[in-house]
């Protein structure tokens, strides 16, 4: 069934041309995935991809079809394309030389992804990337991200970002307010027209200021609700990274994933789901772990999903690395998911 000709769920974006119904769950790779890779996809039973293009170059809507036919052939749809060049933009969130062609650039993503017939992609607002301290030993000596926000340094695609002003001076609330509302009067038109949903990931971490910057948009319960409100579109909506909101916690992002789930469901803004955990909240030290281990039940996010009748995907992220090579933490993590998803469909009775 193709795009086109099944109508794209109101409740949440894509479960579009799925042969299932429900949470859908995804795995994460690269363009230059080797045959082998994607077969280990389709022996783990997963129907989607998030293809992340790691040469700009090769950015375009003919490459986008290779890869759609390419991932086809093992029976893997095409969920997302990850373009570093235009996910936390610098220009863009704080309005530096080279914004409008940032946003130009932008739009002839969405344009591409379109012309591929994929109709997801999902964008982060931050403006000095994400925040690390180091990798420490985890469960059994797997190899984990940790981050103590008095000791750490941000990263984006080959770029660090430290001290106490990354950006040259402080930046205020109100111009990252204005700067998200001017990308949001440039995007959303072209998102529409060209029937692409984006979702906008949290801030990682949620932490009020770093380097400068507030991350008072997308650091927050209430900086979602607010940035939903501006954008006013039904194609502008949440990747909802559950590790993130665990690494503010409740008192830091102003409820639980599971509140954020049914929340963003209610308004048809739940797009996709970032399904991973952490030993703890903020403001103490943390550290990645494997979705069984860390402080929340990922079950009760799992209830919440199947609750509000979720069809789009969910992805295990960040995964510590284990013994054996990144396949082994990929196995472990879409075997628990599944698991996860077959209990909480058979408490209700079945599929959403």
């Amino acid at each position: 069934m193709t795009v086109e000709s099944k109508q794209i769920p109101m409740r949440a974006v894509p479960g579009y041309y799925s042969s299932t119904e429900g949470i859908q769950i995804a795995i994460q790779t690269h363009h230059d995935a080797s045959d082998e890779d994607l077969q280990f996809f389709q022996q783990l039973g997963v129907e989607w991809a998030m293809v992340g293009v790691r040469d700009n170059s090769l950015h375009g809507a003919d490459f986008y079809k290779h890869l759609v036919r390419r991932f086809g052939d093992y029976r893997l749809k095409i969920y997302r394309i990850t373009n570093l060049s235009v996910h936390n933009v610098p220009e863009i969130t704080l309005n530096l030389p080279g914004r409008d062609a940032k946003i130009e650039e932008f739009k002839q993503f969405i344009r591409n992804l379109s012309a591929a017939g994929i109709k997801y992609n999902t964008y982060a607002h931050m403006g000095n990337g994400i925040w690390t301290t180091s990798h420490v030993p985890g469960r059994g000596g797997m190899k984990a991200r940790m981050l103590d926000i008095t000791n750490a340094k941000g990263h984006w695609d080959g770029v660090v970002f430290e001290g106490e002003l990354t950006h040259g001076r402080p930046y205020t609330e109100d111009e990252l307010w204005d700067n998200y509302a001017h990308l949001m009067r440039e995007i959303v038109p072209v998102a529409e027209e060209e029937g692409v949903f984006i979702g906008v990931h949290p801030d990682d971490p949620p932490v009020y200021a770093l380097g400068g910057i507030p991350r008072c948009i997308f650091g927050t319960f209430d900086g979602y609700k607010k940035a939903m409100e501006i954008a006013d579109s039904p194609n502008i909506g949440v990747c909802l990274c559950v590790g993130c909101w665990l690494e503010g916690g409740v008192q830091g992002m102003g409820n639980s994933p599971a509140d954020a789930i049914r929340h963003f469901a209610a308004k048809n803004q739940l797009f996709k789901v970032h399904f991973r955990n952490v030993s703890n909240p903020m403001p103490e030290p943390w550290v990645e772990t494997l979705i069984d281990n860390g402080y929340q039940d990922m079950y009760d996010v799992m209830k919440a999903l199947r609750e509000v009748k979720f069809d789009g995907c969910i992805i295990p992220d960040h995964i510590p690395a284990m013994l054996g090579g990144p396949r082994v933490g990929t196995a472990y993590s879409i075997a628990y998911m599944r698991a996860l998803i077959q209990a909480v469909n058979n408490e209700a009775g079945g599929p959403a």
